[in-house]
């Protein structure tokens, strides 16, 4: 059954207020992971002459938008968590917009490209299609998505205290390409294991 209105708040609500509640062990375990082969990935698709404009959605605590920043792009930052919006600001010095990711304000083609790494899996699959259409919408045209999601059957539901939603390849494509979007290339992650240890599904995609 679908969830109404009153049970979409609430699950963003616990799931945000997990990330606030553990913001500073949430930076302190992911600083140092790589995720340097999404961002390649991501850069190499973009068509045009750097720098590019990016979103950085679900930014977290600010890692990746100090990357980007520091390859010379111009770099948004957008999360959901007080905490992390307060500390992506001071890590990257970007700007960083706070906005639920089920009551998001973006702005019409506005980026070369969006970066959602470990982020579109949170939004309970019945919103999915309305978010993607925003994020195809605030995209320029021909401008590239890179997500990265733990993969999964299908199902969804609470994990502890977040709510995710995991997908397997063939139910992600058709989902993207319904908001409009043409892959571009798949992979798994971390790279250089076997499947069975590669629980990361990442895609990039460009606005159709």
């Amino acid at each position: 059954m679908p969830y109404d209105a009153e049970q979409l708040q609430q699950i963003s609500a616990l799931t945000l207020a997990h990330y606030q509640d553990h913001a500073e062990d949430f930076r302190a375990g992911t600083r140092d992971h790589d995720v340097s082969q999404n961002i390649a990935a991501l850069l190499r698709h973009i068509r045009g002459e750097p720098p590019y404009r990016i979103l950085d959605f679900g930014c977290g605590p600010g890692r990746d938008l100090r990357t980007f920043k520091a390859l010379g792009h111009s770099a948004v930052g957008l999360d959901g968590c007080p905490r992390f919006v307060e500390m992506a600001r001071a890590e990257s010095g970007c700007e960083v917009w706070r906005q639920d990711f089920l009551a998001l304000e973006l702005p019409d083609g506005q980026f070369d490209g969006i970066f959602a790494n470990a982020v579109l899996f949170h939004v309970p699959s019945q919103e999915l299609p309305r978010v993607l259409g925003q994020l195809h919408a605030t995209l320029k045209p021909g401008g590239v998505l890179l997500s990265s999601n733990p993969r999964g059957d299908n199902r969804e539901g609470f994990n502890g205290e977040r709510y995710g939603a995991y997908y397997d390849l063939d139910h992600w494509r058709a989902l993207l390409r319904a908001a409009g979007f043409d892959e571009l290339e798949h992979y798994y992650r971390p790279p250089g294991l076997p499947r069975a240890q590669q629980p990361w599904l990442a895609s990039v995609w460009r606005r159709a």
